[in-house]
């Protein structure tokens, strides 16, 4: 009888330990209304006390011409209130400059002498195929719902998008983007207030085209991940300006729901010792960047246009980042405050 009460107490706490590790759900969120979620970056939310993802709201579920679904979006907002066990659409900033549809993009968000900042790509208008004027817009709000708008920092060109900001000290703000004219490379903006930018003539990462930048500190380098619709490229720094190119992560495709085929354009929250990466991925297309069109060749299926939000651990291995995907982890968004 001792040998079976001893077999079901250990058990049990083999039951509880399991149970006290939270598991990421995958995917982590898909947008309830669109269908469409990508571009994530995420931000603790002082006032509600919860993690807040903000998105690019794709229309995905939208059977219009081309690349029309990128167009005409809002940036969508989920939040979590336990640890991000569990996200709930809560509908999308309002955001206001011209009147008419618009389209926003990518957003980055950061909080300063109690306002949050909020740097997004804008441009006006939908289109059909990858054009018109792009801008990087400055709000700023006390709450996340109520926005200002703030203008638009002078930058290297009228096509940027994708800011990433960092804050090196308290005099210095950075700003990495993408500028397409110049080759779709990251460049890079300096400023002392988050209002007045002044960029760099020369990029900060050239080489082949590439998206999404994000910047941040981990361990004793600073990081920066790059989107090569192929997984993310990895850079090491000293000191923000010289950046060391490594290898991809999110390169191949994972195991887990709706988890392939490749990470695309994210954000990394680093909590600690512990680091997580967040990433879209478009689960039905057999590689990211493909996209088959209709008989017609005028409009992707739906499967192939739906987008969905996941994350992986991130840890440095041999100097480097590795994000493995498929591995057992545990995911716990600890309260900020």
């Amino acid at each position: 009888m001792k040998k079976i009460l001893l077999a079901l107490l250990f058990a049990t706490c083999g039951i509880c330990s399991e149970v006290a590790a939270q598991k990421a759900p995958a995917p982590l969120f898909r947008d309830p209304i669109t269908d469409g979620a990508a571009d994530p970056v995420l931000i603790w939310n002082r006032q509600e006390k919860s993690w807040w993802m903000l998105y690019t709201q794709r229309r995905a579920n939208c059977e219009s011409e081309n690349v029309a679904f990128c167009y005409g979006n809002a940036i969508g907002i989920a939040s979590s209130h336990d640890n991000g066990r569990t996200w709930a659409y809560r509908g999308t900033l309002d955001l206001k400059i011209d009147e008419g549809h618009n389209t926003f993009w990518a957003p980055d968000i950061v909080y300063h002498n109690g306002k949050y900042h909020l740097f997004v790509a804008y441009i006006q208008g939908v289109y059909t195929n990858w054009n018109g004027a792009a801008h990087i817009v400055h709000f700023t709000s006390k709450d996340m719902w109520k926005w200002k708008y703030e203008g638009v920092p002078a930058l290297s060109s009228d096509r940027v998008i994708d800011a990433t900001l960092f804050k090196v000290s308290d005099k210095e703000w950075r700003m990495w983007y993408k500028d397409e004219p110049r080759g779709s490379v990251t460049m890079m903006a300096r400023s002392k207030n988050l209002k007045k930018w002044t960029y760099d003539e020369d990029p900060a990462v050239g080489g082949g085209a590439h998206e999404g930048a994000k910047v941040f500190r981990y361990g004793d380098y600073y990081w920066m991940l790059t989107d090569e619709w192929q997984g993310m490229r990895v850079y090491r720094s000293t000191d923000l300006d010289n950046w060391e190119k490594q290898g991809l992560i999110l390169d191949k495709p994972g195991k887990r729901r709706d988890d392939k085929p490749q990470g695309a354009h994210g954000d990394v929250v680093v909590l600690g010792d512990k680091a997580y990466v967040f990433y879209f991925t478009h689960p039905d297309r057999p590689q990211h960047a493909q996209h088959p069109f209709d008989h017609e060749r005028n409009m992707m299926e739906y499967k192939y246009r739906r987008s969905s939000i996941q994350v992986a651990p991130l840890y440095i291995k041999d100097g480097t980042l590795v994000a493995p995907r498929d591995e057992n982890f545990d995911f716990h968004m600890p309260n900020l405050d």
